[in-house]
């Protein structure tokens, strides 16, 4: 390859001169680099594609070469990497509007052939004018589609993308994401072909909603089910002794099971299991909102997913049974499924059917009751880890009059382990802390206080150069970061993709890694890699949450600012707790000065999350400006801070509260703590994993684990 040394060769500034001179200067105008220089540049370009003129100057003294011969050859290689991402590119946009023109032919041919069930004839048809009118139309909204696209492309690559003549597919090899400072070692067999993985659609296992047909005689037996779950909901949350005791553990509130199947009996189990495990606890707090508003989030399966992510990974409303009275919510049944989650990969999710029937008890309260319906008996439970049959529970919901309300919450359910419970997660499962009401309603509090944030039209202290410049920013900025923490949270058990486990060295840990393609405009389109893995520390919950959302300790674990301090430039409260907020960080003497870190961290009572995504500037200073910051990509990593869940007596109790030691979970002890990173692979979404790939992911998190133990003096844990 041929470089332009930059110099031009003359001095001369007239229009004349020896024609001899000018023909020396002309042949000596190109020079070929020798290997040794290409070699040399190409490794500089790998390590940074923009050096400075410190770096441009050092090479060009150890390779014998001008400046300016350096400056254009780092010029010409960004022009032509550019130009093959732009190819590539085009390719994938080509190639998928040549599938979508197939499928069209294929279905059109498919029409000429179709014979009536009936009469074994040709169907009558309309006239060809309307069907030529039906596939314009087609083509047009095909069209549209594929202009959006292009145009989101544009926008991230800085040009439009132009249309190029007819090219033949290109074959990616395996993407090499492989990292010098990591090494480690994966199953060469791992040969991933993402034409194959389901896409991001979320299905519902052992249900097809189009033949959910409910009869009469269903619908009359629902409405029954749901009455007496109703009666028998209103005397547990009403009702102490002999139902409910005090533990003496914690002093929570403890069902006595024997008092209970003599008030409420029944025939037997609905799990056949003799193993079953019966779950149940209640607790109560003041939130900030109103009845008819909890009632209305509660009711709408959308807004029930999304005011509970870190416990509700995905909820669908199947069946309304019957709709509310006058337009509202109140006797309103409607039969719903919902998976429940423990950010942790090492706990399965628990899949649920079941009836959800709201109904107004007094002038100022609601009881909103949950209990099972199996309606696919046999495929219910076939792909999951654990059944689960829910109890009659839920919450009663009683205004108070200063728009706040008191909720108290009821957790009631039989469940089956089909597997070997993980030895980190058994005792806090057993302990009612990873499903209990306390995490309900402890969630719940933080939630609310969340949204009376969002609705308070006052700017937050400090902004990016200075005040952020209206409360529409403000909100703007909250709702990306609500958006950062929901993906975090599917990230952790997402139930698509192709998953695996894979051993960090010695088997100190396990890591859960998925693989899928991503076109949520969200977030970067392409294949994705999700990893995590669950550690168990001896340091209190509340130590370990401070630890990670103080920027000065930052630099000892995050492996990816190469130790460089961290500065908050803005900060949004977003609740009553001081960890409760939404920050944006720059890391200092970084070669990305464009790139921020957008991170939200919380606590409540029943764990804490720290989340951040890199956002570069401009999408920063869309959200701030009070745009919609919808289309802003995100890819979260982060951490879940939840309690071990190790019974402590009343007197380590009380020890540890003079202490000032962690209060979630109303115990102290050690902490479960799950890293999660989501990492690009490619934007490209027919390329293939390799196993360097996974190996730089295991590595990436073993690192982490790694710093994190050593700031922590856990090092021997």
């Amino acid at each position: 390859m041929e470089y332009g040394s930059g110099g031009g060769g003359g001095t001369s500034s007239g229009g004349g001169g020896d024609p001899h001179d000018a023909a020396e200067r002309r042949k000596k105008r190109y020079h070929r680099h020798t290997a040794n220089q290409i070699q040399r540049l190409e490794s500089i370009f790998k390590e940074c594609p923009h050096p400075d003129e410190k770096t441009r100057l050092q090479l060009s003294r150890d390779l014998g070469l001008a400046p300016r011969q350096i400056k254009f050859w780092f010029q010409n290689r960004r022009t032509q990497m550019k130009a093959q991402h732009e190819r590539a590119d085009n390719c994938a946009l080509r190639a998928e509007n040549d599938k979508i023109r197939c499928e069209n032919i294929a279905i059109r041919e498919a029409l000429k052939n179709v014979i009536c069930p009936s009469c074994g004839g040709p169907p009558v048809t309309e006239d060809s004018y309307f069907d030529e009118q039906k596939l314009r139309i087609e083509n047009m909204q095909l069209k549209e589609e594929l202009d959006k696209v292009s145009s989101i492309a544009a926008k991230y690559i800085g040009r439009p993308i132009s249309q190029l003549p007819p090219v033949q597919p290109i074959h990616l090899s395996s993407l090499d994401l492989s990292m010098s400072s990591f090494v480690g070692h994966v199953p060469n067999s791992l040969d991933l072909d993402l034409d194959l993985l389901p896409g991001s659609s979320s299905t519902i296992p052992g249900l097809a909603f189009a033949s959910l047909n409910l009869s009469d005689i269903d619908k009359s037996l629902m409405a029954d089910i749901a009455g007496n779950a109703m009666e028998e909901l209103i005397r547990l949350v009403q009702t102490n002794e002999p139902l409910w005791m005090k533990s003496a553990i914690d002093g929570k509130d403890v069902l006595n099971f024997e008092n209970y199947d003599r008030i409420f009996p029944r025939a037997n189990s609905h799990l056949k299991n003799h193993n079953v495990r019966i779950e149940a606890s209640r607790d109560s707090g003041v939130v900030i909102m109103n009845g008819l508003a909890l009632v209305d989030m509660f009711m709408d399966a959308n807004k029930w997913q999304e005011f509970f992510p870190t416990i509700v990974s995905k909820a669908r409303t199947l069946e309304v049974i019957s709709s509310g009275v006058m337009g509202s919510r109140m006797s309103t049944l409607q039969l719903m499924y919902e998976e429940l989650q423990v950010l942790s990969p090492l706990v399965p999710t628990r899949q649920l059917y079941f009836l959800r029937f709201c109904q107004q008890i007094e002038q100022s309260s609601w009881a909103i009751v949950d209990v099972s319906y199996d309606i696919t008996q046999e495929n219910l439970y076939s792909n999951t880890s654990c059944k689960v049959h829910r109890l009659p529970s839920g919450c009663l919901i009683q205004d108070m009059p200063n728009g706040y309300s008191k909720v108290t919450w009821m957790e009631h359910v039989e469940v089956e382990e089909k597997g070997i419970m993980h030895r980190l997660c058994r005792d806090l499962i057993h302990s009612g802390l990873a499903f209990g009401a306390g995490r309900w309603v402890g969630t719940l509090q933080r939630v609310c206080e969340r949204y009376a944030c969002l609705m308070v039209n006052s700017n937050p202290t400090h902004g990016l150069g200075g005040v952020i410049p209206s409360p529409e920013g403000k909100r703007s900025m909250m709702k990306l970061a609500k958006r950062m923490v929901s993906n975090f949270c599917a990230s952790i058990n997402p139930s698509n993709g192709h998953q695996w486990n894979t051993n960090s060295g010695l088997n100190e840990f396990e890591v859960r890694a998925t693989l899928q393609k991503s076109t949520d405009p969200g977030q970067p389109n392409g294949v994705i890699i999700s990893a995590a893995t669950t550690i168990w520390l001896p340091v209190p919950p509340q130590n370990v949450f401070n630890f990670f959302r103080d920027e000065r300790t930052r630099p000892q674990w995050d492996v990816l600012s190469n130790q460089n301090p961290v500065q908050e430039v803005a900060h949004i409260a977003n609740g009553s707790h001081p960890g409760n907020c939404i920050s944006v960080l720059r890391a200092y003497n970084t070669s990305q000065n464009n790139m921020l870190i957008l991170q939200e961290s919380c606590i409540d009572s029943s764990g804490a999350l720290v989340v951040y995504s890199p956002v570069d500037v401009p999408a920063i200073n869309i959200a701030m400006s009070g745009e919609d910051p919808t289309y802003i990509p995100l890819l979260p990593s982060g951490f879940t801070i939840l309690p071990d869940g190790h019974q402590l007596d009343q007197d380590a109790a009380s020890c540890s509260s003079s202490s000032n030691a962690s209060t979630i979970g109303g115990r102290s002890g050690g902490s479960l703590i799950t890293v999660v990173f989501q990492i690009l692979v490619s934007s490209l979404p027919s390329a293939k994993m390799s196993p360097e790939s996974v190996n730089t992911v295991n590595n990436l998190i073993g690192s982490t684990v790694h710093q994190i133990k050593a700031a922590l003096n856990c090092s021997t844990s």
